[in-house]
C-alpha cells in the first residue's frame, strides 16, 4: 500500500484492499505484486511500524518474505515475540539458460577461428577483470535478487534485511563424509593426474566394451552439452568407436541393452557440485549488494533457519525458509503464527536479445531479426487482458504476449497459448523482464494460521 504521495505504508489484508478500492479511496498502482495507492491519506497521517525483508538465496530459486514482529503476552503472562508472514515471493533464476547461451556463443567463435585461421597462435590472456568480477550466470543471480529486494523496499516500509548466508564444504560433499584437517590435503587426484588415475581405475580398458591395446579417449558420462562437468567422477576411458557411437547421448540410453555394465558405471557418479559452488561464489557479493539499499543487513546461518523451520513444523520451500531466517528462539515461546497462503512466483525471462540475426545450429545467420520491439502499442513480455469475442478461446484471459508485426499477437495463459488480435487486448502492466504467476503454499503446518 502506498500513500497519496507514493510513500510505502504498512501492507493490508486483501479484503481490506478490496474494500478501499470499492469505496473509491484508492487506485491500483501495480498489478504484480498487487499494490494500491491511497487518494486521501499521506504518510504523516499514517502509523508505520516497519517490516522486515527476509531472503533465502538459492542456486535456481530464491525466496523472499516480508514479515512483521510484535510483542504479545502468552497464556502464562510472559512476553513473547510473534512473527507474521505478510508477502511471500519466489524468484526463479535463469542462470542455466545464460550459461548455455555463453557456451553456445563460445562454440560459434571457436569454430570461426579454427576454420578461418587454423594455425593461428592462441590469443594472449591479457584481459584483466575488475575486483569482484563474476560470470554472467552468477552475476544474474545477484542482480535479480537485488532487483526484487529493491522493488519490495519501494512498495513496503522495510526497515531491515535478514539474509541466509551459508557456505558449502565441496570437498567433504564430494567424499560423502566429514573430513579431518589433513584429509583436506589429499583429494582424489593426489599424487597423480586425471589420465593416469582413469587408466588405473579402468585397467587400461574401454569402460563400454572392455577393449584393450587400443588408443583410449577420455569421455564424459554426462556430456558437457547436457550439463555434465569435468569432475573426475564424470569421466571414463572409451575407445574411439565407442566414443563416436555414444556422441552426446546420455549413458543410460547408450548402455540401455547392458544393464549390468550400466549399473557398474553409474555407481561411480557423484552428485554435481555446481549449485554448491554457485552459493559459495555469490554469498558475499549478494550481502554487499543488498547493503546499497540503505537498510541494515543481517546475515544468518543455514542451521539457524533449519532449526526455526523445524520447530514451527513448516515445509521445506524457499519462501518458508525465508520466513524462518533470523533469530526466533522457539524454546522461549517465540513463534511464527502466520504465513501467506499464496506465493507470488517471479520468473526471470530477460528483456529480449540484442542479436541482429538468428543463427542456425552451426552459427551461420539464418534470418534477420526485427529492430522494432513494439507493434500496435504492445511489446513482448507485456501483461495484458484479452477479451476474445468468439471461437474456441472465447472469454476473458490474462497473460503475457509475444508480439507480431501483423497484429496477431500470441498470448500465453495458464490454460495454454493462442493467438489474439491487438484490438481485443488491454494493457495491464508493461513487461519488466519477469513473468508472474502464483502457487499455493504447502499446507502441512496445521498448527499455524494462514492468510
Amino acid at each position: 500500500m502506498l500513500s497519496k504521495e507514493g510513500a510505502p505504508l504498512m501492507p493490508c489484508h486483501p479484503a481490506r484492499a478490496r474494500e478501499i478500492l470499492g469505496k473509491g479511496r484508492a487506485v491500483v498502482a501495480r498489478q504484480v505484486p498487487f499494490t494500491i495507492r491511497l487518494k486521501d491519506r499521506a504518510r504523516d497521517e499514517s502509523e508505520v511500524d516497519g517490516v522486515q525483508l527476509r531472503i533465502d538465496p538459492g542456486s535456481k530459486g530464491t525466496g523472499l518474505a516480508l514479515t512483521d514482529e510484535k510483542k504479545e503476552v502468552d497464556e502464562r503472562g510472559a512476553v513473547v515475540t510473534v512473527r507474521r508472514g505478510l508477502v511471500a515471493v519466489e524468484l526463479q533464476h535463469r542462470g542455466n539458460q545464460i550459461h548455455r547461451s555463453m557456451q553456445q556463443r563460445a562454440g560459434y567463435r571457436h569454430r570461426r577461428r579454427s576454420a578461418n585461421c587454423r594455425y593461428r597462435k592462441p590469443r594472449s590472456n591479457n584481459r584483466s577483470r575488475p575486483t569482484g568480477w563474476l560470470p554472467p550466470s552468477l552475476r544474474h543471480r545477484v542482480e535479480t535478487t537485488y532487483s526484487q529486494a529493491a522493488r519490495l523496499c519501494h512498495y513496503a516500509p522495510v526497515t531491515e534485511i535478514h539474509i541466509e548466508r551459508v557456505a558449502f564444504d565441496t570437498h567433504a560433499m564430494s567424499e560423502g563424509r566429514a573430513l579431518t584437517a589433513c584429509e583436506y590435503q589429499q583429494g582424489t587426484l593426489a599424487g597423480t593426474e586425471a589420465r593416469a588415475y582413469l587408466r588405473a581405475k579402468w585397467n587400461n580398458a574401454c569402460a563400454y566394451c572392455d577393449a584393450t591395446g587400443v588408443p583410449l579417449n577420455i569421455d564424459h558420462l554426462r556430456p558437457r552439452s547436457r550439463g555434465g562437468s569435468n569432475r573426475i567422477s564424470n569421466l571414463v576411458l572409451a575407445c574411439s568407436p565407442c566414443n563416436q557411437a555414444k556422441d552426446n547421448a546420455p549413458v543410460e540410453f547408450f548402455l540401455a541393452d547392458q544393464p549390468d555394465r550400466l549399473a557398474k558405471i553409474v555407481r561411480q557418479l557423484r552428485t554435481p557440485l555446481q549449485d554448491a559452488a554457485v552459493m559459495n561464489a555469490t554469498r558475499w557479493q549478494l550481502a554487499e549488494r543488498l547493503s546499497d539499499l540503505g537498510r541494515p543487513v543481517h546475515a544468518w546461518s543455514g542451521g539457524c533457519t533449519k532449526w526455526n523451520r523445524s520447530a514451527m513444523g513448516l515445509s521445506k520451500t524457499h519462501t518458508l525458509d525465508a520466513l524462518s531466517v533470523g533469530r526466533l528462539d522457539p524454546e522461549n515461546g517465540n513463534a511464527i503464527v502466520r504465513y501467506p497462503g499464496q506465493v507470488v512466483v517471479v520468473k526471470a525471462t530477460g528483456r529480449g536479445s540484442y542479436a541482429r540475426t538468428t543463427p542456425d545450429r552451426f552459427g551461420f545467420p539464418r534470418l534477420r531479426r526485427s529492430r522494432t520491439k513494439q507493434y500496435f502499442g504492445y511489446a513482448t513480455g507485456d501483461l495484458v487482458r484479452a477479451k476474445v469475442p468468439s471461437g474456441n478461446w472465447a472469454g476473458t484471459w490474462t497473460g503475457r504476449i509475444s508480439v507480431r508485426a501483423n497484429g496477431q499477437h500470441s498470448l500465453t495463459t495458464s490454460a495454454g497459448r493462442f493467438n489474439v488480435r491487438h484490438r481485443n487486448l488491454r494493457l495491464v502492466q508493461r513487461g519488466d523482464g519477469y513473468g508472474y504467476s502464483s502457487r499455493p503454499e504447502p499446507a502441512e503446518a496445521t498448527l499455524w494460521k494462514t492468510c
